[in-house]
């Protein structure tokens, strides 16, 4: 493989990450401190009755062991498996570097097994051994091709034994799950499951997503965020350049976020775009989706007026589901497929739309009915194993720009051009090489993982703070997964999740992007940040993003 790499990927490899203070002298060497005990952020009592033996652990933090030289500690060698779940995420293969640089500072006999495929491979006992040849040409890379990644659900019974099974064989004593919030609900499922059965091995979560919706007082952000927003950042920069140049075309970008728009309000906080809708402010304001459009049209039309047909706007993918008769729509559809889909296979759109009209409200059958028929039919496809609708299938960057030149045609007033282009930025991000925040982040935590699994710590996430106080003043710990939960329907059924930290719109990163966004709507503000993930001066590489940096008071 190292033959096959880039001049990039040789300087990649070459490149150290840092780890906090308390890290720095191996897990062995790592002193755990307890705080107070917690509670689940909302519907505390059913989260506890889900979770006897885990819930209500406490937060922990790292600190750096005091003991001399000569009180030199020594372990067992620990056996740990990992899994990759969902949707990749730049630094991945960071986290397992770190996981297996921690189980190797507690002993040079400790074994990382690598399950293939995702949770489909801690279920089925598909596996490799990751040791320091295979692990060494993964370092500081994108993707998550060592192990692969995988969507399987583990919420059976007969699921989790056959996992028990694998554990037991393979006498691991913790299996780290590196995953969104979806995939961390199902680590905390299995741990308690295991801890309710007695088997030793403990289940430890990562937080990971690019859609930056798994954050709260500890996790300040998910990995992967800051990469992916960065290389979406560069190509909307080229875009915007090319708009600029031709000044003939309107660029529509759908951003990736399939429940918050973190990803767009960053991306429009590094580029300036002209429009950037924030679908969390169109909840919060009830706006209808000819509300929307209006909207986006004011923008068009003004530019028009100023002799600037043209422009850039970003639309967030879960944009649908936060307008709210759209969004009760696709609730009420998700909850008439998880009881009626027999019903409706093998009928086309139109009989299909009529069919599911007989068990929705009134009011949403209005909705979907008005749609165009090929937004119907993205609405009404399967949803994924977590029940959630497949909002990057749905094409939602042309049902806007459709709508748009609908209104600018009844607009008697309007004299001006509008000629769209659409594009979607998603995948093209996922993968990328991390940036130098996200490979020292993601590797300290794994290291912080490793040391969890060696305490023992049961239904845990690896936690690294104070992220823009400068890594020397980084803060390593964990905290209960059960911490973070609260119920929501799925499949037509309540279940235990973990709560999605959408947009705060009073929060600083929406506050500095609502005071300059008529500005940008008017003017060429663009910004073209290029490529901006590692090479440069270090004040421009090795900056977190705007979101943290304002989120935390460091701009």
């Amino acid at each position: 493989m190292s033959d096959n790499l880039s001049v990039l990927g040789k300087a990649r490899a070459e490149y150290q990450p840092k780890l906090p203070v308390s890290l720095t002298q191996g897990a062995l060497k790592v002193k755990v401190v307890k705080g107070e005990n917690t509670e689940s952020v909302r519907d505390q009592e059913k989260i506890k009755s889900l979770f006897p033996n885990t819930y209500g652990a406490p937060v922990v933090s790292f600190e750096k062991c005091c003991c001399s030289g000569s009180e030199e500690k020594t372990a067992a060698p620990v056996r740990v498996g990992v899994v990759l779940s969902g949707g990749q995420a730049p630094g991945g293969h960071n986290v397992i570097a770190g996981i297996f640089d921690g189980i190797k500072s507690i002993s040079k006999d400790s074994v990382l097994i690598g399950f293939l495929g995702g949770p489909s491979g801690l279920e089925n006992g598909k596996y490799i051994q990751i040791d320091a040849e295979l692990m060494n040409k993964y370092r500081n890379t994108g993707g998550f091709d060592i192990i692969q990644s995988g969507r399987t659900k583990l919420e059976t019974t007969e699921q989790f034994d056959r996992c028990i099974k694998v554990v037991t064989e393979l006498k691991l004593d913790a299996v780290t799950i590196i995953g969104g919030d979806d995939s961390n609900t199902n680590a905390a499922v299995l741990g308690e499951y295991f801890q309710s059965k007695n088997v030793s091995c403990v289940v430890v979560g990562c937080p990971k997503t690019i859609d930056g919706d798994l954050k709260n007082e500890f996790i300040e952000t998910s990995f992967g965020f800051d990469t992916a927003v960065k290389t979406y950042s560069e190509v909307i920069g080229n875009i915007m350049r090319d708009a600029n140049s031709a000044q003939k075309y309107w660029h529509f970008v759908k951003l990736m976020g399939r429940s918050a728009s973190h990803i767009g309000l960053e991306a429009a906080l590094q580029t300036h775009p002209n429009v950037c809708l924030i679908s969390e402010e169109i909840k919060e304001k009830k706006m209808t989706l000819a509300a929307v459009i209006k909207q986006v049209a004011d923008v068009v039309a003004l530019r028009a007026a100023l002799g600037k047909n043209f422009g850039v706007a970003l639309i967030p993918e879960g944009l649908l589901e936060f307008i709210p008769e759209v969004g009760v729509l696709i609730s009420e559809l998700s909850e008439a497929l998880a009881h009626h889909e027999a019903d409706v296979a093998g009928l086309n759109t139109a009989a299909k739309v009529e069919k599911l009209c007989t068990w929705i409200s009134k009011e949403s059958a209005v909705v979907l009915k008005s749609l165009p028929a090929g937004i119907q039919e993205q609405l009404m496809l399967d949803r994924d194993s977590h029940g959630n609708v497949q909002v990057s299938l749905i094409d939602t960057e042309k049902l806007v720009i459709e709508m748009v030149k609908q209104e600018l045609k009844g607009r008697a007033d309007f004299k001006g051009k509008f000629a769209a282009l659409n594009h979607f930025f998603g995948y093209e991000g996922r993968c990328a090489a991390p940036s130098n925040f996200d490979s020292d982040y993601c590797y300290s935590l794994g290291f912080a993982a490793s040391v969890l699994a060696f305490n023992k710590m049961n239904g845990y996430m690896s936690s690294v703070r104070d992220l823009t106080k400068g890594i020397e003043n980084w803060k390593a710990g964990g905290i209960p997964i059960t911490m973070m939960m609260n119920i929501e329907r799925r499949h037509g059924a309540d279940k235990p999740v973990i709560q999605k930290a959408l947009v705060e719109l009073d929060g600083a990163p929406f506050k500095y992007f609502a005071a300059r966004r008529d500005e940008w709507a008017k003017t060429e503000s663009y910004t073209y940040p290029g490529p901006i993930q590692y090479f440069g001066p270090s004040e421009i590489c090795d900056a977190t993003n705007f979101t943290i940096r304002l989120e935390r008071g460091a701009m």
